[in-house]
């Protein structure tokens, strides 16, 4: 690759597609290492995001089953009335809170997989967390996350080159537990203001030499786990995000969330090399008050949807190389407390959302609600491990071709997928 000239002020990297704005020049060897990295990343193509719904989210007002009685007998005021509910398929039905959602279902991009989760019977958010993170249900030893051992089986399948420091990103104050492995990640706390957290105590200090030669142009540290800490904080300034602009039509929502997806759609436009990139949205303990078709729920479902809508459309032609998937901890239980909220339970719902999701579709085995069909005479009954899910993301987006690397102990096989995404 012929050397390139040093990026200027208002300068346009159009094979990179990226902004560049500063008061000095970048040096030729970052824009030639940026764009060799973004060039190579862009030839595979396909990227992955990972929402974590911290909390426990309540599927069963999510996409309700609305045909079933035992629904509305078991949750007398905290049901989703049969006539507000966005109608799927003649069964289940979206929460009205989540419009924004039902056109990506009508175009084909979006998929739901009901019934589904983690066959360890935990009730403890810590512990279900870490299982699921972990994708190693009931070991606390698990040294990393799913995620990260995907990559690093993309790596020991077809991956040759050097990679983006941004290769592994997650938006947050610190490296999630999805992402911790050997596979090197960034933590960005906020894009805008380059105010950057994730310190692993195995990181890789920054050079002093570079800081101290260009240490004005850096507003503040970008802790990874990698070696090429100094650069992704360069890389980042280079995208200049206090200039950002959504696509026309992509309305993110005030709230974390919001800002987070935002920033992703960020960071993936920038074309900076970035493969798996994860975030999590809170607040869906709901053990008093959840609500109904308004209230506790609703409001996070709003957030939920209105983040996700605006996502994919601030992405554009760059959504079809997309797969985002959405899990839980765990669900709640089928019957409303005495507080009008519903307790820890088992099965819940994950949302695939992507250019290669065949859609328009609610995957899995239903178990039925009766009492006989109940875990534990209690809980919706899991019908479909959640590694299932996310083995097939990982298999078809990344290119993890090993899934016994990835979910070891799963015994999954790309045989026996949903086949929710398109080969």
């Amino acid at each position: 690759m012929p050397q390139l000239p040093s990026v200027t002020r208002r300068a346009f990297m159009k094979g990179g597609a990226m902004a560049v704005v500063g008061a000095s020049a970048i040096p030729s060897f970052l824009t030639r290492s940026v764009l060799a990295q973004a060039t190579t990343a862009q030839a595979q193509g396909k990227k992955l995001v990972v929402i974590f719904q911290r909390g426990a989210a309540d599927g069963l007002s999510i996409v309700v089953p609305y045909r079933e009685k035992s629904y509305y007998d078991l949750r007398p005021s905290i049901n989703i009335p049969q006539n507000q509910v966005i109608d799927l398929d003649g069964f289940f039905g979206l929460h009205p809170a989540m419009q924004p959602l039902k056109p990506l279902w009508d175009q084909g991009h979006l998929a739901m997989v009901h019934a589904c989760g983690s066959p360890d019977p935990s009730r403890s958010h810590f512990d279900a967390q870490d299982f699921m993170e972990s994708g190693t249900p009931g070991s606390k030893i698990t040294p990393d996350g799913w995620l990260n051992r995907a990559l690093a089986a993309e790596d020991a399948a077809r991956r040759t080159h050097k990679d983006s420091a941004f290769r592994a990103v997650a938006l947050g104050p610190q490296i999630p537990r999805t992402l911790q492995g050997k596979i090197p990640a960034v933590a960005v706390g906020n894009v805008r203001d380059f105010s950057v957290g994730g310190q692993n105590p195995a990181a890789t200090p920054i050079a002093s030499s570079f800081e101290s030669m260009y240490g004005d142009s850096v507003n503040s540290v970008l802790h990874g786990t990698g070696a090429e800490t100094f650069e992704a904080v360069k890389m980042l300034k280079a995208t200049d995000p206090a200039k950002y602009v959504p696509a026309a039509g992509a309305s993110y929502p005030g709230g974390a969330f919001g800002n987070s997806m935002k920033q992703i759609a960020q960071l993936l436009k920038a074309n900076l090399g970035v493969e798996a990139a994860f975030a999590d949205i809170g607040g869906w303990d709901t053990h008093q008050n959840q609500g109904n078709v308004n209230g506790q729920l609703a409001g996070r479902l709003k957030e939920f949807s209105q983040s996700i809508s605006a996502f994919w459309t601030d992405m554009g032609d760059q959504a079809e190389s997309i797969t985002l998937v959405t899990m839980s901890e765990f669900g709640r239980t089928i019957q409303q407390n005495g507080t009008g909220g519903t307790d820890h339970g088992h099965a819940n719902v994950m949302f695939v959302l992507g250019g290669s999701v065949q859609g328009g579709k609610v995957y899995g085995k239903w178990p039925g609600m009766e009492k006989s069909q109940l875990f534990e005479e209690r809980d919706l009954a899991i019908t479909t491990d959640f590694r299932q899910v996310l083995g097939e993301a990982s298999y078809k987006t990344l290119g993890a071709q090993n899934l016994e690397v990835v979910f070891p102990g799963a015994g999954l096989q790309n045989s026996r997928f949903l086949n929710l995404l398109k080969a």
